[in-house]
């Protein structure tokens, strides 16, 4: 049933954007426009700390973040949005985003590198973007699980349906979007730096990413009432792994080439080179349920959401089938019988915004867990032990390759420690059973100025593998104000904004008392 349903939302994604069409607003006369309307964006930011660069002044930044005591950067950026050709049948955009970092992994960053064509509704985009999160605040919440805003954007292919299209014969209510994606990890070279070629690793990673978010609802109406569910999926393959035993020896693991081996990315299937007997879906395969219910006034709207997070059949389906006989039988299913796993391991989160301009504009809430993974026992059924338990989940990690991570930093949720964080050398998340709780804070008093705080506690238990000895705690804060210029006054200040923040940690899951701050100043305009 799963393949089926994956099959049919990647078909859906792809086929819909040739489906019913409502003529663009405005007529497509011009045709060569790609030099018009071109963005572009100058920015510096320096961070000081006392110890390691505190969590919220590092995490949820696209990766463009360092933990080193000062660290810094100059960026440029030209940028031209597909929105410039908006109610036009096709559209172009590209943009590249140049950073020249000091104290961080790289001399230099290439952060965004893309061009995109747009036909009706479909996109098709090629190279490095920042994609934002689906149904949760990007700048007040701790993030998504699956296709967060913590690391580097992946250099890829992507084919997507971005914006709600509205299903025919639905009268308006059903509404569609997603994407399907292929593409490249980048960071070998910090992986062997960082290792030191002492510790698992892997080079030439494939990256695979897809999404469908169905939306109940219609503003035709003026219904206030909106219902968003989809299904995030991630999967890294291919490539070499090159693991290592007490001994200094090492194992490498050539990951599968082919056309098939992009299929059983997409529809999960197979097994991982080396296994025989018990075989589990080929590559890094994991993904998030998420859910949205919201409540859009005149002037104020609330939303409930969630985020289930998943590794395997146990944690995305709660069910597993457990009837396998014994004996010559013990590979023949028996008998109906199931396991039912715990509805466990959520992001659950609240969020209200109040639209007029205010000194306190939005506040969201959130509660994760993550302490379940299926339970703490995994054992596969053999011919004298029929009984067959999926637990043990190891959320981010894997066994072949380097994890849910880019570049050290988590691709989902930042409150997964990031491997960035480990002095040992291993690329690994050390602490991936936990409880947090979190609120986030925002308000705009004015047209210009803007804030935001974020308060974060959370308790850790370290991993099944490797538990911490006792619960360890964390707080971490972050209190961050915007100013921006005054527009109409025309000097070399218009469209530039000043930020800065302080943020702090306190516990011993990030490594004892950190403090920081941080000023950015950006300077926007049009060619």
């Amino acid at each position: 049933m799963k393949r089926l349903f994956l099959a049919a939302l990647g078909v859906a994604a792809i086929t819909s954007a040739k489906a019913q069409f409502d003529e663009p607003i405005l007529a497509d006369t011009v045709k060569a426009r790609a030099l018009k309307n071109v963005e572009y964006k100058v920015e510096m930011q320096g961070s000081v700390s006392g110890n390691k660069t505190p969590l919220w002044l590092n995490a949820n930044r696209y990766g463009l973040s360092s933990l080193e005591k000062t660290n810094g950067y100059i960026r440029g950026a030209v940028e031209r949005t597909l929105n410039t050709d908006e109610g036009r049948k096709w559209g172009l955009g590209y943009g590249l985003d140049l950073v020249a970092p000091f104290n961080y992994t790289s001399k230099v960053v290439i952060q965004q590198a893309y061009v995109e064509g747009r036909w009706l509704h479909g996109v098709l985009s090629v190279g490095a973007k920042e994609y934002p999160m689906e149904l949760k605040n990007n700048e007040l919440s701790t993030g998504s699980q699956t296709l967060g805003i913590n690391a580097r954007p992946v250099p890829q292919v992507r084919l997507a349906l971005k914006d709600y299209w509205t299903i025919p014969h639905t009268k308006g209510w059903l509404h569609l979007k997603g994407h399907i994606a292929y593409g490249k990890m980048t960071d070998e070279n910090w992986q062997h730096d960082f290792t030191m070629k002492q510790s698992k690793y892997a080079d030439g990673v494939l990256y695979h990413s897809k999404a469908g978010y169905l939306k109940l609802g219609n503003r035709e109406v003026f219904s206030p009432w909106s219902l968003e569910m989809g299904l995030e999926m991630v999967s890294t393959f291919g490539g070499t792994s090159y693991t290592f035993l007490p001994d200094g020896s090492s194992i490498v693991k050539e990951g599968e080439k082919g056309v098939k081996t992009f299929w059983r990315a997409f529809i999960p299937g197979g097994g991982d080179v080396g296994e025989t007997t018990y075989q589990n879906a080929e590559g890094n395969q994991l993904g998030s349920w998420v859910m949205r219910l919201e409540y859009d006034g005149d002037l104020n709207r609330y939303a409930l959401y969630a985020d289930k997070y998943f590794e395997d059949h146990s944690s995305m389906l709660f069910l597993d089938y457990d009837g396998y006989g014994v004996g010559d039988e013990w590979q023949v299913k028996k008998d109906s019988k199931y396991v039912h796993y715990g509805i466990k391991d959520w992001l659950l989160g609240f969020e209200y915004n109040f639209k007029a301009d205010s000194w306190l504009n939005t506040v969201v809430l959130e509660y994760m867990y993550s302490k379940y993974q299926s339970g703490p026992i995994y054992h596969d059924h053999t011919k004298t032990i029929a009984e067959h338990l999926g637990g043990k989940d190891d959320f981010y990690n894997h066994y072949i390759y380097t994890g849910n991570q880019h570049w050290g930093q988590a691709m989902g949720n930042p409150l997964y420690r990031s491997p960035i964080y480990n002095e040992d050398g291993k690329i690994r998340f050390a602490n991936n059973r936990f409880s947090a709780y979190h609120i986030g804070l925002g308000g705009k008093p004015n047209q210009f100025v803007k804030w935001r705080f974020l308060c974060t506690w959370q308790d850790g238990l370290g991993t099944y593998a490797e538990p911490y000895i006792k619960v360890k705690h964390n707080a971490s804060l972050l209190g961050e104000v915007e100013y921006e210029f005054h527009p109409d006054k025309k000097n070399w200040l218009t469209n530039s904004t000043l930020k800065g923040a302080c943020g702090a940690d306190f516990g011993s899951i990030l490594g004892g008392v950190n403090y920081g701050f941080q000023l950015t100043f950006c300077k926007r305009g049009v060619f």
